[in-house]
């Protein structure tokens, strides 16, 4: 992964990577999910629709300190000069900050909308993202997944441009990633197959996805 950009292109891609996984025990970011680490299958899968493809996290994350193992387990099928890392989130702002953080970097690469994900969604296709880039109309400022429990506004297509409103939301004290699909024209999409949405949290949601696709 390289911290030059030199992609551009209509879509960009945010993947979230700055969690503490204090639920998991350790690092989402580094689980081995079908012999890759999960950010480095998170970015294969989202490097196939997307340039450039921007990790955000906090250097003081475990993501970011072990950035050098999850690049030397990675399967083949990434172009590292898509990938690169963004470091610069509002300490204490939660995803919300890396939303902020990653779409403002998204806007300097030229982007014009930027997908947004977490790390810990290992069964993500690039179908997920043309299914979300089909909800966008003019007026829209963001496009999100919903099955039927609830909203996932990481699983959405943002305008870059929304970046300022997000911005301001977190100088008010805004951390929930709800807040800010509530604050967009946003428009919320059933996507074709649910467990493109699942994400894990704890071992035991591992051990549950495993065993399913045995």
């Amino acid at each position: 992964m390289q911290d030059t950009e030199s992609g551009k292109s209509g879509l960009a891609a945010i993947v979230l990577a700055g969690g503490r996984s204090r639920r998991m025990g350790s690092d989402k970011a580094a689980l081995d999910w079908e012999g890759e680490p999960m950010l480095a299958r998170v970015v294969r899968i989202v490097s196939q629709r997307c340039d450039p493809v921007l990790v955000v996290a906090g250097e003081a994350s475990a993501a970011f300190r072990g950035i050098d193992d999850i690049r030397d387990r990675a399967a083949p099928g990434i172009d590292r000069s898509k990938v690169h890392w963004v470091t610069d989130e509002q300490e204490g702002a939660g995803p919300l900050g890396g939303l902020v953080a990653g779409l403002a970097r998204a806007a300097a690469a030229g982007a014009d909308l930027a997908f947004v994900c977490a790390t810990d969604m290992p069964l993500i296709t690039p179908e997920l993202i043309d299914e979300l880039r089909l909800g966008l109309t003019g007026s829209t400022q963001a496009v999100i997944a919903r099955d039927a429990q609830r909203d996932h506004p990481m699983a959405g297509v943002y305008r870059t441009d929304a970046g300022p409103v997000i911005a301001d939301l977190v100088a008010g004290g805004e951390r929930r990633m709800l807040g800010a699909i509530e604050a967009l024209n946003t428009h919320r999409v059933g996507v074709s197959d649910p467990d493109w949405l699942v994400n894990v949290n704890a071992p035991e949601d591992v051990h549950r996805l495993r065993a399913a696709a045995r």
